[in-house]
């Protein structure tokens, strides 16, 4: 994976810092992608401050992370982005999708504009850079994609119904997209992360006692709880999205690899 070149979606925080990281670390020149120009500067400083200080710095003295703010929810905008990275790192051999948004709510209760927005970013962003990227690997007949989607796409969660559809839409989109561009020798699979640490699962916690709930489950809510008794780190996922990039996977295509610790039972 040395000096390849990757684009990661969702890069200021979460799972898909944690996939900036782990891919740094394997030699990857990394475009990290965020709507969010602040948070993924100061994102972009601090991992390039601890790779260097972890592994030296580059020869040439370029940072192995840079920074492309954009909003993954405009074509337009996706493809500015995909040329200029295409343009300062080189041709993009990897794509990860991790950019996500969850919003809470019981159907009947729902929004259109919190149903949308769910949509544009999680699956409409999907689409968008993998439309963006596979097109330019497809003259070179190589490439690999994952998409980060999650255990509830495959079994069923109250008060998640427009993430869960997401996610599934998500997942079903990239093993369509897998199929058509297997012929060009790119490889498409999906990481499905099941309750993980990060801002969006605290966000669903009133308090930190919440947590034992995620873990034991909830009757209630016909929610079983996490077998091997333990949250996922971010660095869990990322070891398998690296994982699925590289070529230790080489014949693995349309496939879901779900990390989350037993809690959709294998579904």
């Amino acid at each position: 994976m040395e000096e390849k070149v990757a684009v990661v979606t969702g890069a200021a925080g979460g799972i898909g810092r944690s996939v900036v990281r782990r891919l740094a670390r394997s030699g990857v020149l990394v475009a990290a992608v965020d709507r969010y120009p602040d948070p993924l500067a100061w994102a972009v400083k601090e991992l390039n401050e601890e790779l260097d200080a972890e592994l030296g710095q580059r020869p040439d003295g370029a940072p192995r992370v840079v920074a492309h703010p954009a909003d993954v929810t405009s074509s337009e905008a996706v493809e500015e982005t995909v040329d200029r990275v295409e343009e300062e790192l080189g041709p993009i051999e990897y794509l990860v999708n991790s950019a996500g948004v969850l919003r809470l709510g019981k159907v009947v209760d729902y929004s259109d504009e919190d149903w949308h927005t769910t949509f544009r970013v999680n699956v409409d962003g999907v689409f968008h850079l993998s439309r963006a990227v596979t097109r330019r690997m497809l003259p070179r007949n190589r490439g690999a994609l994952v998409t980060v989607a999650s255990n509830a796409a495959a079994v069923p969660r109250s008060d998640m119904a427009a993430y869960a559809a997401s996610k599934a839409a998500a997942a079903m989109f990239t093993k369509s997209l897998g199929l058509e561009v297997a012929r060009y020798g790119i490889r498409c699979n999906i990481v499905a992360p099941g309750s993980t640490d990060t801002p969006m699962l605290r966000s669903m916690w009133p308090d930190e006692s919440a947590s034992r709930g995620t873990l034991e489950g909830s009757p209630q809510a016909f929610r079983i709880g996490i077998p091997l008794g333990r949250i996922a780190q971010p660095d869990n996922i990322a070891d398998a999205v690296a994982f699925l990039l590289s070529d230790e996977a080489e014949q693995i295509t349309l496939h879901v690899l779900t990390v989350d610790g037993g809690a959709s039972l294998g579904a």
